[in-house]
């Protein structure tokens, strides 16, 4: 099994497109990039600082790290079903008012991720007129990362909504069975 394949979930397959399942893929291996330069970074930062030579940028680093894992990270959350979704309610029904439920889930989600484009772009545009410090880079570097994260959460979401109007909300036999390799040490 490749690195690809274990990285995209077969879970709720009949919701998803084939065709962004290499994005799914780019997305949590650039998570896991993120991850470990904000764990490093703040490892370091702490060692700088004990051994009392403090690498001032290192908090810079560190907080772009954060931002752009927190919210690539919720892009490719929302395509695993993993976040910004009301499981519970949608689970405990079928038929019509499943299938009422989920789309009211899913709408809502696109517009959340509609509003992340707009104002985290307008976000971004004013983020040029302030600066971080020491280096001096726009605020606008950081706030790239929102209209970027909204128009990932929108596709996603959108791509369940059509897929669930087409097949159907409701869970195979295959959702609810662990994924390969979960679980194990």
């Amino acid at each position: 099994m490749t690195v690809a394949e274990r990285l995209v979930l077969k879970r709720q397959r009949h919701l998803k497109w084939r065709v962004l399942d290499p994005l799914e893929t780019v997305l949590m291996i650039l998570c896991g990039l993120l991850l470990f330069g904000f764990c490093s970074t703040v490892t370091f930062d702490i060692i700088t600082r004990e051994i009392g030579r403090p690498w001032l940028w290192l908090q810079e680093v560190t907080s772009t790290f954060f931002i752009y894992g927190i919210f690539i990270g919720a892009a490719v959350a929302t395509r695993r079903n993993d976040h910004l979704y009301l499981a519970a309610v949608g689970d405990s029904m079928t038929g019509r008012p499943r299938m009422i439920i989920e789309s009211a889930i899913r709408v809502v989600v696109i517009g959340v991720g509609l509003f992340l484009v707009w104002f985290g772009y307008a976000n971004f545009l004013r983020g040029f007129a302030s600066f971080r410090m020491p280096s001096m880079t726009p605020i606008a570097s950081l706030y790239a990362a929102i209209p970027l994260s909204g128009a990932l959460i929108a596709l996603f979401a959108f791509e369940q909504l059509i897929n669930g109007c087409r097949n159907g909300f409701e869970s195979s036999p295959e959702d609810r069975l662990p994924e390969e390799g979960a679980g194990s040490p």
